[in-house]
């Protein structure tokens, strides 16, 4: 990558955060550069697809739409960047944009998949895009090129989506906000002055703002469910080895990290799941089979399920009246639907899980500071790292091997507890948050630790508690409050059973939809 190249980087970061139009970035001859005049690629269809007909099907009827020649794959991507660049200007969603990429990608002819042809963003974090930066959200990961596609990526090249650009995440993922210095804020479509959540909160933004029907997410301590909640959508953590995370490692954050999407449709996350899902060479951690294809068996009812209420605060706080009316709520709802619901209590380990929790995140990060220095050929300074992060990394720093032990038994114990648990019912039913979709802010990584922290307790109570455990979980979007901010509602189940919570999900969705229910954003 040579100056001019890293230049353009730079400039587009420090543009973001000011509101300034960003540039594209694409592989040319192996080289990163950046995009001039983004223009139509020979052959490509002129047809302008309106907003009304690209919102009005999912990821799965695109495809259908394509497949039967009644749109084109052309068509359908120039309406995704189209609705990108009308919205983007004020939610700030998407942070890199390789739209000629994408351009030439559907010149060439997109994989006969099943979601061939739909457009598809990936998250800022985490994730390898040959040829593009991944920024994880992060100053000093800037002008940091990827040299290999990962095996997820790979993956969903093959299922046919194209590729046109990464979303925004918070510094690391590190907080339940989409807020950084590299990038600024993303705004909740919902409302533009709250947050979206984090840290996929980049996707669900652009989920819910109808820049895509569906879009890249992961999920380590929520952060799959708590964006969906707050933007009204669905979002489903897979069990812990569902996804692969290769081809350079098989877990993240010992397995607390996950990926997958954020959708608004049950059906594009089952289908999505098709594409993704099974183990990769290296893999240790594989869930049993759930579903030959998810797709096939998500419509099928889901039996009669013995649901347990949890709404416990772990960490004593208190929830709040519009979290517990959703929550309650879902349960009327599924009791209509002929399941048991009753209130129970599960017993954990708080102390030693936020502790773990701490070790396990900080250290991450710590490592891939690490790396990132010795590409770099210097040490990371204060100036290079948010406030909350630049503090994680120096406890990090102090972390010895006995505390890197213990953390990874206490996420055994849990797992373990979990288990039992869920010996005694089929699901979990919690809020998704203790609270409603707070103000930008409140959650920043650039703030004094013990404002954050009592923000952060709040935001995860509910769903980190199944990263540790590694079982799958969702966010259902079953409840809006009286200033017409979503309120999700979390449900988890056992081990490897994604298929009992999508299908769980399917009946709710048909019960109560949601899809209609769409933020009034105009540009």
């Amino acid at each position: 990558m040579n100056e001019d190249d890293r230049r353009s980087v730079h400039q587009s970061g420090s543009a973001r955060g000011s509101g300034m139009p960003r540039r594209e970035f694409l592989q040319v001859g192996g080289s990163l550069v950046a995009g001039a005049a983004i223009g139509l690629p020979a052959g490509a269809s002129a047809r302008s697809l309106s907003f009304d007909e690209y919102t009005a099907h999912d990821a799965v009827g695109l495809a259908a739409l394509i497949r039967t020649g009644e749109v084109s794959a052309a068509e359908v991507l120039e309406a995704a960047i189209a609705r990108a660049e009308a919205v983007d200007p004020i939610i700030n969603a998407v942070t890199l944009k390789h739209y000629n990429m994408a351009r030439e990608a559907v010149a060439r002819g997109v994989p006969q998949g099943a979601l061939a042809g739909v457009p598809w963003l990936l998250k800022d974090l985490g994730i390898h895009l040959a040829g593009t930066v991944t920024t994880n959200g992060s100053a000093f990961f800037r002008d940091d090129v990827s040299r290999f596609d990962s095996t997820l990526v790979g993956r969903y090249r093959r299922g046919g989506l194209v590729i046109f650009g990464k979303t925004a995440a918070p510094e690391f993922g590190q907080t339940a906000t989409t807020e950084s210095r590299l990038w600024g804020l993303t705004r909740n479509p919902w409302n533009l002055a709250h947050t979206t959540g984090g840290s996929s909160g980049g996707a669900a933004a652009a989920v819910a703002a109808g820049i895509v029907p569906a879009a890249h997410a992961s999920d380590g301590g929520g952060s799959i469910r708590i964006p969906a909640s707050n933007c009204g959508l669905f979002g489903l953590k897979t069990s812990r080895g569902r996804n692969p995370h290769g081809p350079t490692a098989t877990e993240s954050w010992m397995g607390l990290s996950v990926q997958h999407a954020i959708t608004r449709s049950v059906r594009d996350s089952a289908a999505i799941l098709d594409v993704s899902q099974g183990p990769e060479p290296g893999s240790r951690v594989v869930p049993p089979v759930g579903a030959a294809s998810y797709t096939a068996g998500y419509t099928q009812p889901p039996g009669r399920l013995r649901i347990a209420l949890w709404d416990r605060h772990i960490f004593g706080g208190t929830v709040h009246p519009d979290c517990r009316d959703a929550m309650l709520k879902a349960a009327k709802l599924c009791e209509s639907l002929g399941h048991v619901v009753e209130p129970a209590v599960l017993e954990l380990p708080v102390q030693d899980m936020g502790t773990a929790m701490g070790v396990v995140t900080g250290t991450g990060m710590l490592v891939s500071v690490r790396d990132r220095e010795k590409a770099l050929g210097r040490a990371v300074t204060e100036a290079d790292l948010e406030r909350i992060n630049w503090r994680s990394l120096q406890e990090a720093a102090k972390r010895t091997s006995e505390d890197m032990l213990r953390a990874r038994a206490t996420l055994d114990r849990v797992g373990i507890v979990i288990d039992g648990f869920l010996g005694r019912y089929d699901v979990i039913l919690s809020p998704t948050t203790a609270v409603p979709p707070p103000q930008l802010g409140v959650l920043s990584l650039d703030q004094p630790w013990e404002s954050y922290v009592r923000a952060a307790m709040d935001a995860s109570p509910f769903t980190s508690v199944f990263n540790q455990g590694g079982h799958p979980a969702m966010s259902v979007p079953l409840h809006w409050n009286g200033e017409g901010l979503p309120i999700g509602v979390q449900f988890a189940g056992r081990f490897g059973a994604e298929l009992t919570l999508l299908r769980l999900a399917a009946q709710l969705e048909e019960a109560a939809p949601w899809a209609a229910r769409r933020p009034k954003l105009t540009p």
